[in-house]
């Protein structure tokens, strides 16, 4: 293990679906594999745990690595979710890029495209923002985008207010962010800060109004187009949890999890394992529901 790092008091929530209806508290280091890190198959080495931490919170760590974490630590491991970790190439072009889709994926995008173009006059209104003054514009529109999703009505996950943290990253050419515009008015926002080679997939919404126009896909696709001949970035990271938006856009995935490497107290164990108990509770009544 390297030098020592630094904790966190850090909630963790029993949730059912995108809702929350409890949490406990332990104090983690909190740790996320970058994606070049796990694409190139280096393994995760942990800082020194502070004496007053509980564990460490690793996110997005290859399932390769979870057997080798805890061994000869004394420390006791609990998955805390499964999920393949999507992101894509933006090093393959563009023209490649289309031809990893399935040819009734790729007819349907470029359909959707063609349809919102004519909608719109004829072509497509996506600009794209980089430095910190033209993230201040973007800001005022996506927020105002924001505002109308359900993210954030319902499940308080908008496009966060913290405009000088995207100028900061802007500074250091470390974000990029995108606007469809329909008639002069933003009707979708998709937000990415950066690290190194890589964008992050982070904030994603559009103006419901908008929804039958598939305006959140038109506006991803544009974005990889967009991405991919700028050339400065190298990865696209759908970051943890799997959906249909994220396969669909992803030309590659790798198998992982989120775990909780704790210290073996009795109310590191206990709390962890009623969470475990009911994820299990959460995922057999959805089975239940589903039949």
């Amino acid at each position: 293990m390297s030098s020592e790092a630094v904790a966190a008091r850090v909630p963790l929530p029993f949730r059912v679906g995108p809702r929350t209806v409890a949490r406990v508290h332990r104090r983690l280091v909190r740790t996320t594999v970058p994606l070049e890190q796990a694409i190139a198959g280096k393994s995760l080495t942990l800082a020194g745990l502070p004496p007053q931490a509980d564990g460490y919170y690793l996110r997005a760590v290859p399932e390769g690595q979870v057997a080798s974490l805890g061994g000869g630590s004394g420390m006791r491991a609990f998955v805390r979710q499964r999920y393949p970790h999507h992101y894509a190439d933006l090093g393959l072009g563009y023209e490649a890029y289309l031809a990893t889709f399935s040819a009734k994926t790729r007819s349907s995008l470029k359909r959707k495209a063609r349809k919102l173009a004519d909608r719109s006059g004829g072509t497509l209104d996506v600009r794209v923002y980089r430095t910190p003054a033209e993230l201040a514009e973007f800001f005022a529109d996506a927020r105002a985008v924001s505002a109308l999703t359900y993210q954030e009505k319902l499940l308080d996950a908008g496009l966060p207010e913290d405009l000088a943290e995207m100028q900061a990253l802007a500074a250091r050419d470390q974000v990029r962010a995108f606007l469809l515009f329909v008639d002069g008015r933003a009707v979708a926002y998709l937000y990415a800060p950066g690290e190194g080679a890589t964008l992050r997939y982070e904030h994603l919404g559009y103006d419901p109004a908008f929804g039958e126009w598939s305006v959140g896909s038109v506006l991803q696709l544009e974005a990889m187009r967009l991405l991919m001949e700028e050339g400065r970035f190298r990865w696209f990271d759908f970051t943890e949890g799997d959906g249909q938006h994220k396969r669909a856009f992803a030309t590659g995935s790798i198998p992982s999890v989120d775990l909780l490497l704790l210290r073996p107290t009795f109310g590191n164990v206990a709390a962890a394992s009623a969470l475990a108990g009911f994820d299990r509770f959460v995922s057999f009544a959805k089975r239940i529901v589903r039949r």
